[in-house]
């Protein structure tokens, strides 16, 4: 127990230094070259009117976009539309590939079962004959 009470007096300690030092006024890195004005500081965050006016009216929803900007989304449109037709075909394709290998499988047993029925009820008088070749 004597590690824990020598870990928090070293906690406390520490803590009680970086209050009290005058070096240490904020953990943010602060820049002193330039003084902070609360004028300018809203400049940079607010527009004036006017400009915020034409911004708006320049790109509203009813604005006409751009020939390259239309040129653009329909790229990309069809590059989507084309990654998706090749995704559902591989798709398709691997279902359908399973199918076939299941659809072969399920034949062969059926057909093996055949083939063990016939031979089990076999009684030599007749010659043999295949139903399924």
């Amino acid at each position: 127990m004597s590690w824990t009470r020598a870990l928090i007096l070293f906690l406390l300690s520490t803590l009680f230094i970086l209050t009290c030092s005058r070096t240490v006024k904020s953990a943010a890195v602060r820049d002193d070259s330039k003084p902070v004005d609360s004028k300018d500081a809203a400049r940079q965050v607010f527009m004036p009117a006017s400009d915020a006016s034409k911004f708006i009216k320049r790109r509203s929803r009813r604005s006409t976009s751009y020939y390259a900007e239309l040129q653009a989304e329909q790229r990309v449109k069809r590059a989507d539309s084309l990654r998706r037709r090749e995704l559902n075909e591989e798709r398709r394709n691997k279902y359908e590939n399973y199918l076939e290998e299941d659809r072969d499988e399920v034949n062969e047993r059926s057909r093996e079962t055949g083939e063990q029925w016939r031979e089990y009820h076999y009684d030599g008088l007749y010659p043999r004959f295949y139903w399924f070749h």
